[in-house]
């Protein structure tokens, strides 16, 4: 991804993203390796054509302590339903964190499940066909990642991006144009936007 020189900025789409699932997974590690090591949870991405400003929540540890409520998810586009894949636990709380989202969030909002920590071929205990297989119970995208080495992590956020754009245009309908100060403006790369072309990183 090249840095666009257009650092101020407009853009015609402003994206909520959520960062979902037990404390640990690594879901504050994704969010740092796709914004280049950097502490900013924005970033503006150019999806063919349309300059979209993807605004991305993390759970910052409230998750322990039951606090992730309605407030939370108002406004939420998109949701990154994150677990490990070196905890079975991490895993099978995943219904418990689709319940809550169903609860919560709105009824149209995109849904992605992300195994994270796919690196660790050595500790892992979900393999990618049981994450693979969940996912598909609940009719959602599924990709395994790793913060550690990028893995997949640019092409999770671009892909849920892609989604919610998809979700939201039409070829006869623009949304209005919005603006917000304080944006880091990047190019991002295109990726197949079909939910059934997922692939994991292990095997």
């Amino acid at each position: 991804m090249d840095l666009d020189p257009d650092i101020g900025g407009d853009y015609d789409l402003l994206v909520k993203l959520l960062l979902i699932g037990d404390s640990g997974v690594g879901k504050s590690s994704l969010l740092l390796r796709f914004s280049e090591n950097k502490f900013s949870p924005i970033r503006i991405l150019d999806l063919d054509g349309k300059k979209v400003k993807l605004q991305i929540w993390d759970t910052a540890g409230q998750e322990r302590f039951r606090t992730i409520t309605t407030a939370y998810y108002r406004g939420a586009m998109g949701i990154l339903l994150v677990y490990d894949v070196t905890d079975e636990n991490s895993f099978n709380n995943v219904r418990n964190w689709m319940k809550n989202i169903e609860k919560h969030a709105t009824e149209d909002v995109n849904k992605m499940l992300i195994g994270n920590k796919c690196d660790m071929r050595e500790q892992k205990v979900i393999e990618t066909s049981k994450g693979q297989a969940l996912a598909d119970e609940f009719g959602i995208p599924f990709m395994e990642t790793s913060a550690k080495d990028q893995t997949n992590v640019d092409s999770a956020f671009i892909f849920m991006a892609k989604e919610v754009k998809k979700r939201l245009y039409s070829d006869d309908k623009a949304l209005p144009r919005q603006q917000q100060q304080n944006s880091i403006v990047l190019n991002g790369n295109s990726m197949n936007s079909r939910g059934e072309s997922k692939k994991g990183c292990c095997k």
